[in-house]
């Protein structure tokens, strides 16, 4: 079960790190001052590495908007 987890854990984590495009940069991508790691053209806080711990208090338990209203799937889409 430990294994499953952390495979699926690491298949997170890479779509996570390497699923970004460019097409969002412009005025719908207005990332917080916090978030300050760039990846594939895209500002993330750091701890990205760690979504279900780090993302979830502003993007919600699923990643899809929480209480800022921008889902991670708008750029990472469907590959999560």
């Amino acid at each position: 079960m430990k294994k499953l987890f952390f495979i699926s854990a690491a298949i997170l984590v890479l779509s996570f790190l390497y699923s970004c495009t460019k097409d969002k940069i412009g005025p719908t991508y207005d990332p917080p001052a916090d978030h300050t790691v760039s990846k594939d053209g895209y500002m993330h806080k750091t701890g990205l590495s760690d979504p279900l711990n780090n993302c979830i208090t502003c993007h919600g338990d699923d990643l899809k908007g929480g209480i800022v209203g921008v889902s991670c799937f708008e750029c990472h889409g469907t590959k999560w």
